[in-house]
């Protein structure tokens, strides 16, 4: 009788008692518990116990092409679902490559979890192959950071880096788990402890501060509401939109804030700022009271500090204790969840009218209506302006939109009217080049449903074109907008109005986008005239997987307004009105 062979036991799955488990077992017995159904990650050898034990678990893995496109897709996820993205890499190298997506979430405040593998804990420290100290480089990128060096550790790391994650302002928590954590045995109990060791409570706004700011509400005439990214990551849009109609208040927003309350909406003015509209800017500098809910106040929405809105009271209501007068001083603060705020604040402030403020804001709307590049027609050329309007019309602005950095990110900012919130998405804070196919890969797993369009720049395209293949891999539908002028736009502009039209280092070849989308075995094509847009659109809604449309677009069309940096807000550089224009057919 022929004896059968012996069963050959994975060196990586250790014996266990029934009531115990591996380390790398508690990681995914965690994160089904936090309620994950997909990662984004790319394995290593320090991270191999964890991989081995996942096909165990009903989560899905996302094989990226690069970690940054991990921490990226992580933080897409999370921001179209509001829910904690998660992201896995190994030691070393895969550690460190996720850092540029760990500080793009921080500054954004998007709650991910990074788990990352680590040299076993007895040759930390001794330059061991693949050893970063990945705690000490993320320390400033993140709200937390854990090393993990023992198995019974790893399920309180977890639970606490999910709860960090998503309480008060979001962000991004990181997990080092050594090799042996991942490789010895632990108990798991049975439910997770229901207060985490760390814990900071939410501040609340006290009875006084709304009483006060109820005061300086009802006794402004040129308010302004300002509407950030808290709007949108509490959920306050609603109370957002009966504030503004209770008190008669027109409402701007920042870049993040975006879809926080109706574009179409009567009280909307549109984006402030830098390369915001000049009627909000110039009614902000004439405002006698910002209300500003959720945001910031940061270098690109203030212009020059010292000339900012100088003759106006200031109320800020943000999650965040420590932005209130970090950068502009509140004449009120309400630290505190917004959508907590507003809804202490709505029964006190009167119903009134503000007709005269609104009547002047929108004079000065008319008036620089007509320097928009709308009006002029495009003749041969195809402007960016006229690529992100029309996809907005064809669309119906019920897409989701998910942008890289640089113009063409103004630019749709500016031209694609959002009437929800979580409807853009893109890098504000870090302004990540390379930040939108991946962040889209993301967010069409929390999105199964919705029509997304990736809008990015020929330079910013190409930091993780790479993921295309992953596209591809996963059957994922996209439509993927390339703006493609043929420099690294922003910093053309930049040259164009401060350096003389030095154009160093600027001008950019890209390789034949609709060849390399095809190389993956993606559908592509290409556009050079408006009446072409259309047409495009509808053949990229039409196919079933990823779809790349290249917009070849006149190469030296600048974003208008502009404020030059550390100027005064008022201090626009405006859309230039040449006599060919008017001529142009």
């Amino acid at each position: 009788m022929s004896s059968q062979p012996a069963v050959q036991q994975s060196p990586s799955a250790p014996q266990a008692e029934p009531a115990q488990k591996s380390g790398a077992q508690i990681v995914w017995e965690v994160l089904v518990r936090e309620g994950v159904e997909v990662v984004f990650g790319y394995p290593g050898g320090a991270i191999m116990p964890a991989y081995d034990a996942m096909p165990a678990y009903p989560i899905r893995h996302v094989l990226v092409r690069h970690e940054q496109g991990a921490a990226h897709m992580a933080d897409g996820y999370a921001r179209a679902s509001g829910k904690v993205g998660v992201a896995i890499a190994t030691s070393g190298p895969g550690a460190t490559n996720l850092v540029t997506g760990i500080a793009t979430a921080m500054m954004d405040s998007s709650p991910i979890v990074c788990i990352t593998g680590q040299v076993p804990s007895t040759a930390l420290g001794s330059d061991a192959f693949q050893e970063t100290d990945i705690t000490g480089i993320t320390l400033p990128i993140t709200k937390h950071n854990y090393l993990v060096t023992r198995a019974e550790d790893v399920a309180p790391a977890l639970h606490e880096a999910f709860y960090i994650a998503r309480s008060g302002r979001p962000g991004p928590v990181l997990v080092d788990i050594t090799k042996d954590a991942q490789q010895g045995v632990a108990r798991l109990e049975a439910r997770r402890a229901p207060r985490p060791r760390h814990r900071r409570p939410v501040p609340r706004p006290t009875s006084e501060a709304i009483a006060r700011a109820a005061v300086l509400i009802d006794a402004a005439e040129r308010p302004l509401i300002f509407v950030g990214h808290g709007v949108v990551a509490s959920g306050s849009t609603a109370l957002v939109r009966e504030l503004a109609e209770k008190t008669g208040i027109p409402v701007t927003s920042t870049l993040l804030g975006l879809g926080g309350f109706p574009a179409s909406h009567p009280l909307n003015l549109g984006m402030m700022g830098m390369h915001g509209e000049a009627w909000v800017n110039a009614s902000i500098q004439e405002s006698d009271l910002l209300i500003a809910l959720g945001m910031r106040f940061d270098d690109r929405v203030t212009g020059k500090l010292a000339t900012y809105a100088v003759h106006a009271k200031k109320i800020h209501a943000e999650i965040d204790p420590s932005e209130i007068n970090k950068n502009v001083r509140a004449d009120v603060a309400l630290p505190g969840d917004v959508r907590h705020t507003l809804q202490a604040l709505l029964p006190v402030v009167q119903t009134r009218s503000r007709k005269a403020w609104l009547e002047r804001i929108q004079a000065q709307r008319a008036e620089a209506s007509t320097r928009d590049v709308q009006s002029i027609p495009c003749g041969e050329k195809l402007f960016a302006p006229h690529v992100l309007h029309d996809l907005w019309r064809l669309t119906e602005g019920k897409a989701l939109v998910v942008t890289d950095v640089g113009q063409h990110q103004m630019w749709e900012a500016q031209y694609y009217k959002h009437e929800r919130p979580r409807s853009l998405i893109t890098s504000g804070g870090l302004g990540t080049m390379g930040f939108a196919l991946p962040a889209a890969m993301g967010a069409r797993f929390a999105r199964p449903q919705d029509e997304i369009w990736v809008v990015a720049g020929d330079g910013g395209f190409q930091m993780t074109a790479c993921e295309l293949v992953t596209c591809a891999q996963e059957g994922l539908k996209l439509n993927i907008a390339i703006i493609n002028n043929g420099y690294l736009g922003m910093v053309r502009q930049w040259q164009e109005f401060f350096y003389n039209r030095r154009y160093v280092a600027t001008p950019l070849r890209s390789p034949d986008f609709v060849m390399l989308a095809q190389a993956h075995g993606l559908a592509a094509f290409r556009v050079t005239r408006r009446e072409e847009i259309p047409e495009a659109v509808a053949r990229a809604r039409a196919e079933p997987g990823a779809v790349v449309v290249e917009f070849r677009v006149e190469q030296e069309e600048s974003v208008y307004p502009m404020v030059p940096a550390n100027t005064d807000l008022g201090n626009m550089i405006r859309r230039p009105v040449f006599e060919e224009d008017e001529e142009d057919p």
